[in-house]
């Protein structure tokens, strides 16, 4: 479906673009006939007057809004240096803004920018669903979203798939005769955990086996580590995966605080590392991640649906690589 544009209603009503923008953003200059004319051309071909309209500039402005969550800079930072690069390539300008969980609405935060008159939106948010996919789909505005398996009418994706991932190596260790295997909760991201549980869920399930070691962290713990210093008093596993590296630590500090040795006794694995883990003592197994690249694809792609013929490629999987380190045997 071709998206409606600004200069859509300037033909549909047979005024100038300067019109249709005064119309639309209240002005009192337009005559009333003319008005009227303008906004039957809006209702009759679904253009939406809203933030979006009230921003956009009657030519590009070669500005690319950039939304991060603030409690996720500790690894965007190649993210954002990778979609800096190619944004530079081709004179975009990178305007960030941040989401604090809780406290800024995600959608007051995109109208807010799309009011500013950029051309369109990079999203790094891995916790989106449905739901607030169908809201970001309204906007009339070319949308990336970094993280998530997602599409929409004027949405692209582009990921790393957490599931797959998981599913791999939950599927090595049961080829192994190694079943005892439990997936830890973060509550930071439900959409991650979830992934991570289905591709456990999927190999043993391959296997005729029911999986059923999610180690919830009841809301009564205020850390990872607070729930695993007691849980592990009681419980040992073959291999324990978490989300984060700073979770897999917490794993890692809490097993040895319980005399279970690492990875002797009980391996651990993060889907996700920083710059931190090259600090921890072990270093943790995980997976590379291209971070860089996410970065530098979304904002290709980006370019790409700012094109007359915009990107019909919705949906773009970017690879992984395990890198085993200190908290696995092999």
């Amino acid at each position: 479906m071709k998206r409606v544009t600004i200069y859509d209603v300037a033909t549909e009503a047979g005024v100038s673009l300067a019109t249709v923008s005064r119309v639309i953003n209240g002005s009192d200059v337009v005559k009333e006939p003319t008005k009227q004319r303008v906004q039957a051309a809006i209702e009759k071909l679904g253009y939406k007057p809203n933030a979006i309209a009230q921003g956009l500039a009657l030519q590009k402005t070669t500005s690319i809004g950039l939304v991060v969550p603030e409690a996720s800079f500790t690894y965007t930072g190649q993210i954002i240096n990778g979609l800096i690069d190619v944004a530079k390539i081709y004179n975009y300008n990178i305007m960030l803004h941040t989401i604090t969980a809780g406290i800024t609405d995600l959608k007051d935060v995109i109208e807010d920018i799309i009011k500013s008159r950029v051309d369109g939106v990079i999203l790094y948010n891995d916790k989106l669903v449905m739901p607030e996919m169908d809201e970001l789909s309204r906007y009339n505005i070319p949308i990336v979203v970094i993280g998530n398996k997602l599409k929409g009418e004027n949405v692209c994706s582009v990921f790393v798939d957490i599931e797959k991932a998981v599913f791999e190596l939950t599927a090595k260790y049961l080829e192994e005769g190694r079943q005892n295997i439990a997936i830890l909760e973060d509550r930071k991201n439900p959409y991650a955990t979830k992934m991570m549980l289905q591709g456990a869920s999927r190999a043993f399930e391959a296997r005729g086996l029911k999986f059923e070691n999610y180690l919830e962290i009841p809301q009564t713990a205020r850390t990872s580590y607070a729930f695993l210093a007691d849980w592990f008093k009681e419980h040992k596993y073959d291999l324990v995966v978490a989300n984060r590296d700073s979770q897999a630590m917490a794993v890692v500090n809490a097993a040895r605080e319980n005399s279970i040795a690492i990875p002797d006794e009980m391996e651990v694995v993060c889907i996700i590392d920083t710059k931190y883990n090259a600090m921890m003592r072990p270093q943790i197994s995980s997976f590379s991640i291209p971070s860089y690249d996410l970065g530098a694809v979304a904002m290709r792609v980006m370019t790409k649906m700012l094109q007359p013929e915009p990107e019909s490629n919705k949906i773009i999987e970017l690879s992984y690589l395990f890198t085993p380190r200190k908290t696995t045997k092999d």
